[in-house]
């Protein structure tokens, strides 16, 4: 298993937190459907409600909590959500963390769902730790039945030059990144500052829709990637989390785009789109090269590609995801994924039921229906 810190300070806390665990993404997602909790967590387990008292004692971490109502036709209930926290998989501290989160949640809560960032080598180590906590009989946690982050990744560190980097990739992308320049690709990257964005939005938005229709992905409304750019612009994040929108453009045509998010914690390429013009330009790799670099500027100490196959098996219908995101050379990192508490035994068995084939629903018959 990779070495993770169990504790980050509360001092500069905005900048040493994971993402997932800032006010910023908590924010975001409040205006999309969610309610944020948030508390100081210790290293007992016990949590108590965040405020300016309690914000800077060295041994605490902040905790960000989600919490989502769904209504039924006589009553209501609540999921809770802890994104990537906390930095540990022990079943028996995750429980007592839910024990004393439950208190502070609406009455209906059905479960709490966890996503520790505790990494392992390999797929395998992964899976054989995911099946011990299965059969663990000792606690009330279990892995969940659906994984909300994705919890295969590669992480490329930043701490080496620009010429380190490159030399750290396979070859064949060294050459698509320097093709892409030759032949006059031109990345540039935008924020919701900048006095073209509604025009370089819309082309990537546009780029979006395509990347849906020929890879069978759906996506949210284009007004929440429109949100989350408007939150993350300088003039109203300077200190937190910045989100920026590069394009890819050869000549008068726009190729490829991404979303990337930067801050002192790591850099995120969150969404990625492509046209169906030009592709032999590489766009994608050049777009990728030109963030990693930004990263470096930013001061973020790694690039988190954000979501790969579990292994190289050419058979997945995601392959060439994990062929290109593997091949910068990051450390692929395989999480223990989401990680549930139930507190109304029989609703939760009730939602994850519902929520399997949902997920199955959505990654077999829909795809054979629109024939992908």
């Amino acid at each position: 298993m990779l070495k993770m810190g169990m504790f980050s300070k509360m001092n500069g806390q905005e900048q040493a937190q994971r993402f997932l665990q800032t006010d910023f993404w908590a924010d975001f997602k409040t205006a999309h459907g969610w309610k944020k909790y948030s508390f100081i967590l210790s290293p007992d387990g016990t949590v108590s409600e965040r405020n300016s008292e309690n914000q800077c004692a060295p041994d605490r971490t902040i905790l960000s909590v989600l919490v989502r109502k769904f209504s039924l036709k006589f009553t209501a209930f609540y999921i809770a959500y802890v994104p990537m926290a906390p930095e540990c998989a022990n079943l028996e501290f995750i429980e007592t963390v839910s024990a004393n989160l439950k208190k502070y949640l609406p009455k209906n809560t059905v479960y709490i769902r966890f996503d520790p960032p505790v990494g392992f080598a390999t797929a395998t180590e992964r899976d054989e730790a995911v099946e011990k906590l299965r059969h663990n009989r000792n606690t009330k946690a279990r892995p969940a039945s659906v994984c909300v982050q994705p919890p295969d990744t590669t992480i490329l560190g930043l701490n080496k030059s620009c010429d380190e980097l490159l030399a750290a990739m396979k070859s064949k992308w060294r050459y698509n990144i320097r093709l892409s320049q030759k032949k006059g690709v031109e990345v540039s990257y935008y924020t919701a500052d900048s006095p073209e964005f509604e025009t370089v939005f819309d082309q990537f938005y546009s780029l979006f829709e395509i990347t849906g229709k020929r890879d069978g992905v759906n996506f949210h409304a284009k007004s929440y990637y429109k949100d989350l750019l408007e939150r993350g612009k300088p003039s109203v994040c300077a200190d937190g989390p910045q989100i920026r929108l590069y394009l890819a453009k050869h000549e008068d045509d726009y190729l490829a785009g991404i979303i990337t998010l930067f801050c002192k914690r790591e850099a995120v390429y969150l969404y990625g789109a492509s046209g169906n013009l030009k592709r032999n330009l590489m766009p994608a790799y050049l777009l990728q090269w030109t963030a990693i670099q930004d990263a470096k500027k930013y001061g973020c100490p790694e690039y988190d590609f954000y979501g790969i196959p579990p292994t190289d098996a050419e058979n997945h219908p995601m392959h060439g995801l994990y062929l290109f995101k593997t091949g910068f050379g990051g450390q692929e990192i395989h999480r223990i994924g989401s990680i549930d508490v139930p507190l109304r035994s029989v609703m939760y068995s009730l939602y994850s039921a519902a929520e399997k084939i949902r997920a199955w629903w959505h990654k077999k018959f829909l795809k054979k229906l629109i024939g992908r």
